[in-house]
């Protein structure tokens, strides 16, 4: 069993996990954390020195299309329908300042 942890603790924690919890929260997550940690101490006193290491429980399939070429938007109608175009392409305002 693990040592018990304090509710400044699990707080600690909350705020590490950026977690904004209210006190009343802190009161019924502190135990619930323990619990957790608890069971990662049970899960380290097994002997796992028999295990394989591995990766992946499962075979990694890739579920991606054909990268296959194919017919796309008419670039003057899509440029036709933008607020602004210029030379062929989208013209949008300046980042650094500047006029349009």
């Amino acid at each position: 069993m693990t040592d018990r942890i304090t509710e400044q603790q699990a707080a600690k924690v909350a705020h590490l996990a950026r977690l904004d919890i209210t006190p009343d929260e802190l009161e019924r997550w502190t135990p619930q954390l323990e619990g957790v940690l608890e069971h990662f101490a049970d899960i380290d006193a097994l002997d796992l020195s028999g295990v394989e290491p591995m990766t992946q429980p499962y075979p990694l399939v890739n579920v991606l299309r054909d990268d296959v070429v194919r017919p796309g938007l008419d670039r003057a109608e899509v440029l036709a329908a933008a607020p602004a175009a210029e030379d062929g392409r989208f013209r949008v305002p300046p980042i650094l300042g500047g006029d349009m």
